[in-house]
């Protein structure tokens, strides 16, 4: 094979660039595995800087552990509090306290910093 490389720029670009690994994932050319890392790691730059990961919000974690453990808000209610309170939370209106945050830890098994929003920024006066 050619040693060249894409650069992606486009989605066109990307589907080359994916078409490319396959085909150089069944070589067994030193060459080609060389290759095979840089393009992919080109692949790997481009869908970090197009897809960026976020962590999910709280509400957004808190609805897939109700779907994963098939629970209902209800179900939340004794970690939570009350039925207000579980949903001010799943609106995003509310945060935790730290009581809530162990309750939600102990059930789910899940670390604490998932659970603990980020400290929020303050202006800071002049």
């Amino acid at each position: 094979m050619k040693a060249t490389l894409i650069i992606i720029q486009t989605d066109a670009d990307h589907a080359e660039a994916k078409q490319l690994v396959e085909k150089l994932m069944d070589s067994d050319d030193p060459a080609d595995q060389a290759r095979l890392a840089a393009q992919a790691r080109l692949i790997e730059a481009h869908e970090r800087t197009r897809w960026p990961r976020r962590p999910p919000t709280l509400p957004e974690l808190l609805t897939y552990l109700m779907d994963q453990h098939d629970l209902s808000r209800a179900d939340l209610v004794p970690l939570l509090g009350t039925a207000s309170r579980v949903s001010e939370v799943l609106n995003g209106k509310r945060g935790l306290s730290m009581t809530m945050v162990r309750k939600l830890h102990d059930r789910f098994h899940i670390s604490a910093d998932l659970l603990i929003s980020p400290p929020r920024s303050r202006k800071m006066a002049a």
